[in-house]
């Protein structure tokens, strides 16, 4: 199959394009801009396009497939071409559904925790020697890429997006997917940019749970009361296996699971990491591991990258980084440093990246979620506003909406970076937390700081 890539320098667009590379088909694409770590992935497989730019030429009748990515715009010169030329155009969700439809799929949705229990599935399949196919949203340990593609494998795991398909295909990626097997961790709104309001959101999920093949299994969240009703409330003719958060307890910084076998110590923490664990068991017992099984691979589970990601620990401190930014997912986290070490100091600084957390008439949501930290920080970046079109917040609004007068807020990465780096760090909790890069920070240089 010869298959062209329009903006393959995608974070998810990348990895489809070396995962069909490593199956043997013959992969080609284009891109105005390629960061890393795309650019070096890329180079690795001789895939980086030799220029950037879009180029027309590339798009001749001897493609079999293009792949839209988000990145491309309608009015992209190559995808016209590829339109005038009649050719076969899939957004990326769209071509793993007609990749694997003779496959089962197992799709992982939610507002918040679809990367880490799509990850915390793979390490228990990946640790009995399970092979399936898949594609998840995050550099996962073991495995070398975040797409995989064979033509034998019985099963696919999917981590579903609500986001949208592509350029010109409005549509949640995860309503393409058509589960055999699906969960749904939570509801919480996010994407103001795209839906407007609660109520076209929560129908996103709706739409998913709909799409489940009759006879296919829903596994869900029963403690999220928006999951719950949407759930009961689906009368397609398929079964479904609400679940709840496992007992646990915290003894000196050590999260242990209560089983029937006793406390089993787990790497990852949090009362939300603890419900993904356990949404993680209901579907790998749906795929044939049994409880005991799971619970024997899952004490190595470390997490997935920027996910509570430590990047250093000692005695007396410790630093997370952690991919949180919309409002349930930074309340959640913070939540659960402040549980996981009560008796330390607890510096939590969000960075509002996203047009959601940018936006006057959504911030409001963020109400209380910084609530648990000892000091709270919020940056943002005034000149990703003004790309954005958006007109800058005062910093008395923010604390408003924070709920929270003693917030400070940066709008300048050179201020921020000096806070960090004038904080005294013993026992301290330091939690940072983005979807952006922090206005640039040099992360080997602030380690090195926060480890004195």
């Amino acid at each position: 199959m010869n298959v062209h890539f329009i903006a393959i320098g995608g974070s998810a667009m990348h990895n489809l394009a070396r995962a069909l590379d490593e199956k043997g088909e013959q992969v080609t694409g284009s891109d105005d801009a390629i960061f890393e770590p795309s650019r070096s992935r890329l180079q690795e497989k001789g895939l980086l396009p030799k220029e950037e730019g879009w180029f027309p030429h590339k798009i001749t009748t001897s493609l079999d497939v293009v792949i839209l990515g988000m990145h491309a715009k309608p009015d992209n010169p190559e995808l016209i071409r590829a339109q005038e030329l009649g050719l076969t155009i899939y957004s990326y969700p769209e071509f793993l559904y007609q990749y694997s439809q003779q496959k089962t799929r197992v799709v992982i949705g939610g507002s918040h925790g679809k990367t880490t229990i799509t990850a915390m599935i793979l390490h228990v399949l990946h640790y009995h020697q399970r092979e399936v196919d898949f594609m998840v949203g995050a550099q996962l340990e073991g495995f070398d890429t975040m797409v995989h593609l064979t033509d034998e494998n019985e099963f696919i795991v999917l981590e579903g997006d609500e986001y949208l398909s592509s350029p010109i295909d409005l549509r949640p990626k995860f309503h393409w997917y058509q589960p055999n097997i699906a969960l749904v961790s939570g509801i919480a709104w996010d994407h103001i940019n795209v839906f407007p309001s609660e109520e076209n959101y929560e129908t996103q999920f709706r739409v998913f749970m709909d799409s489940i093949v009759h006879g296919g299994i829903l596994v869900y969240n029963e403690e999220d009361e928006r999951v719950k009703e949407l759930a009961e409330a689906t009368q397609i003719p398929i079964r479904k296996h609400g679940y709840h958060s496992l007992d646990y307890e915290v003894i000196d910084g050590q999260t242990y699971l209560t089983t029937s076998e006793g406390p089993l110590p787990v790497a990852i923490f949090g009362a939300h990491n603890i419900s993904n664990l356990a949404g993680a068991k209901w579907v790998c017992q749906h795929m044939g591991i049994d409880e005991e099984d799971f619970y024997e691979a899952i004490t190595s589970f470390k997490g997935a990258s920027k996910r509570l990601e430590t990047i250093y620990k000692s005695d007396d401190r410790i630093l997370y980084k952690d991919f949180a930014h919309a409002p349930s997912k930074v309340n959640a986290t913070t939540q659960a440093v402040k549980n996981q070490y009560p008796s330390r100091k607890l510096l939590a600084c969000l960075e509002l990246h996203t047009y959601s957390s940018l936006s006057s008439q959504f911030i409001y949501q963020y109400k209380n979620t910084l609530s648990q930290a000892t000091q709270a920080v919020v940056y943002y970046d005034k000149e990703a506003l003004s790309l954005k079109g958006m007109q800058a917040m005062h910093i008395d609004e923010i604390q408003k909406a924070f709920n929270n007068p003693s917030l400070q807020v940066f709008t300048n990465a050179n201020d921020f970076h000096q806070y960090l780096f004038q904080q005294e760090y013993k026992d301290t909790s330091l939690l940072m937390m983005s979807s952006g890069n922090y206005g640039g920070l040099d992360w080997k240089g602030f380690t090195s700081h926060f480890r004195r």
